[in-house]
């Protein structure tokens, strides 16, 4: 009896460690195994097949788009590459007839210059990441290569450097590349300066660095001696609040040893701050080196060197914007002729002494980038804002290439119309437009199918849920249109500010939304918040100025407080605080929620009587 109840006493022991030691493996085998479920748990997105949709464009290229730069085959000119600041990289093999698109499968959509190998033309080389500082610059992810004349293409590297200046190939051997490597534009750091390659782009020398906040925008070879180099720096940062575009470490450099040491060669040149420099040599005679300088004051202008930029000479005051252009060209058998890119182009006659402005009728403005046939010297191609541009007369005429649908919209909506939806969207430089997304015709969409709603740099537009003739489109600066698409009429519904007020402060881009509550409402920001229940034909103000008003010239810019002299200080750049986003709650209509480009959130549930102001705590 005794042994029995011992038994039964153990049993109960060992039951009484096992169990629960069971159960606590089992517990963790449990939640193992729960863990392992939820890993290969698919999302029910997951499970969306979207191989059979495909992208198809739809257009515009009526206005087409910023062009950065273009090659062109060198012993067949009816070969070339155009590089576009947000459309990737073109092809034409029958001098523009056609284009195709080469770059879509690449990492970067925006793309600052464009080389061909001068030894071996299929070796195309691109640098990616616009080599302008606007406001609307995109960046990219470094060098890339072909060696098929752009039919497969390889990233080679520098891919922190997220805008490249110019590529240069040593025509002594096609191995040897120089990069000028702009960097950041909103933020110091990145790769920056010259970089040089001596084994095709596996890898890469820095054999220029100056400073995180100063790249290098340009560089030219000698063709006599191609050992002997010029490049230009440019120390520049963007923020929200202000563009500064010069500084004392922006300089002209120069290499004697093929890039192994620079030195720098500014005797002559303005000697305070320096801004954007743009380089040349001249074709028909080396010895002549162009300069144009931006620099604070009134000290920029056009220089001239004839001993090899041992000297500047200040040949003229004629400038432009480096924040947008600070390039020239010139002519391959004139060496006083140069070309400087400009809103609209200037030209000079003299060796940059005196300067005229091209014939550009029936040519859209903003220009960025020109080829001059050597072989044809009155054949150019030029790239500005609103696409390709061919002339054979020297400038007197121009051809638009309407075959290139690179316009770079900000964004874009739709309507309800019927059969087929139409699409609404502002671009860059290139007006607010309105087309359709099919159309019955056999040709499919044309250009000719695309209209105008605004003019301007084109921003948000919105279309009446209700009634798609109803359209509202804007301009920079809160240009705000009512347009109606049976007419083609248009009326400016911008609020305006009331006696004795205050000016408002619109963001290059204003936020506009028509209400999911009320079709004919509309909500349009500056610094105060407005509303319409009438489509703009009368609006309420319903916040007070709902930003920081701050100064933003006490803001730090490159480590410090720069003065309101700095080179370009403010240019290109929107009045600083504003309302740069909006959005109206789909379930509760006086919920509103209203985003400040300096850093605020603001709040009211009772359709702008009461504010509540949120903000992050540093």
């Amino acid at each position: 009896m005794k042994q029995s109840i011992l038994k039964s006493m153990l049993l109960v022991i060992l039951l009484s460690i096992v169990i629960p030691a069971f159960a606590q493996r089992n517990k963790a085998d449990t939640k193992a195994e729960a863990t392992k479920k939820e890993e290969k748990k698919e999302h029910y997105l997951d499970k969306i097949s979207l191989s059979g949709l495909k992208f198809r464009s739809v257009g515009p290229a009526l206005t087409s788009g910023r062009i950065a730069d273009v090659a062109v085959h060198p012993e067949n000119s009816s070969i070339y590459y155009v590089a576009s600041a947000s459309g990737g990289v073109w092809k034409t093999e029958n001098n523009g007839t056609t284009f195709e698109p080469i770059f879509d499968g690449q990492g970067s959509y925006s793309i600052g210059c464009v080389t061909i190998d001068p030894n071996n033309p299929n070796v195309v080389w691109v640098g990616s990441g616009e080599n302008n500082n606007q406001r609307s610059v995109a960046y990219g992810d470094g060098v890339y290569k072909s060696e098929d004349g752009g039919k497969s293409w390889k990233n080679v590297g520098l891919k922190e450097s997220e805008h490249i200046g110019k590529i240069v190939v040593d025509p002594r051997n096609s191995d040897v590349v120089f990069v000028a490597a702009y960097g950041p534009l909103w933020s110091a750091g990145g790769d920056r300066g010259i970089y040089k390659t001596s084994d095709g782009g596996k890898t890469w020398e820095q054999v220029l660095k100056i400073d995180e906040h100063t790249g290098v925008n340009d560089i030219i070879i000698d063709p006599r001696n191609p050992d002997v180099m010029y490049a230009a720096a440019h120390q520049r940062r963007r923020h929200v609040f202000t563009y500064v575009g010069g500084g004392p470490e922006s300089s002209v450099y120069k290499s004697k040893d093929g890039g192994k040491t620079w030195e720098k060669a500014n005797r002559g040149l303005p000697a305070g701050k320096m801004g954007r420099v743009g380089l040349a040599m001249a074709p028909s005679d080396p010895e002549i080196l162009y300069a144009i300088v931006e620099a604070e004051g009134n000290s920029g202008g056009f220089f001239a060197s004839t001993d090899r930029a041992a000297t500047w000479e200040k040949r003229s005051s004629h400038n432009t914007s480096g924040n947008y252009y600070s390039e020239i060209v010139v002519h391959p058998t004139n060496p006083e002729m140069i070309i400087s890119m400009d809103v609209f182009n200037q030209f000079s006659k003299d060796g940059g002494r005196t300067w005229g402005r091209w014939s550009e009728e029936f040519k859209h403005w903003d220009n960025h980038s020109l080829w001059i046939d050597p072989k044809n010297p009155d054949h150019y191609l030029a790239g500005c804002d609103g696409g390709l541009y061919e002339t054979f007369d020297a400038a007197k005429t121009w051809n638009f290439k309407e075959n290139l649908p690179v316009t770079q919209f900000y964004k874009v909506a739709v309507d309800n119309s019927e059969p087929f939806y139409y699409i609404y969207g502002g671009t860059q430089d290139n007006y607010s437009l309105g087309g359709p997304s099919r159309t019955i015709s056999s040709h499919g969409i044309r250009n000719a199918d695309w209209f105008v709603t605004q003019g301007g740099d084109g921003f948000e537009s919105q279309v009446d849920p209700n009634n798609p003739n109803i359209v509202y489109a804007q301009s920079q600066h809160g240009n705000l249109v009512r347009f109606d698409r049976a007419s083609g009429e248009s009326m400016d519904i911008q609020p305006q500010p009331s006696k004795g007020e205050d000016n408002f402060r619109w963001n290059w881009d204003a936020p506009l939304t028509i209400s999911a509550h009320h079709p004919t409402r509309l909500y349009f920001a500056a610094n105060k918040l407005f509303k319409t229940d009438d489509r703009g034909d009368s609006w309420q103000t319903i916040s007070p100025d709902l930003t920081r008003q701050m100064d933003r010239n006490k803001l730090p810019v490159m480590g410090r407080i720069q003065s309101i002299d700095a080179v370009s200080k403010n240019g290109s750049t929107s009045e600083y605080g504003n309302i740069v986003a909006f959005s109206e709650s789909p379930l509760k209509e006086n919920l509103l929620y209203v985003g400040t480009d300096d850093g605020l959130i603001q709040v009211t549930e009772d359709g702008g009587k009461t504010w509540r102001k949120i903000e992050s705590e540093k």
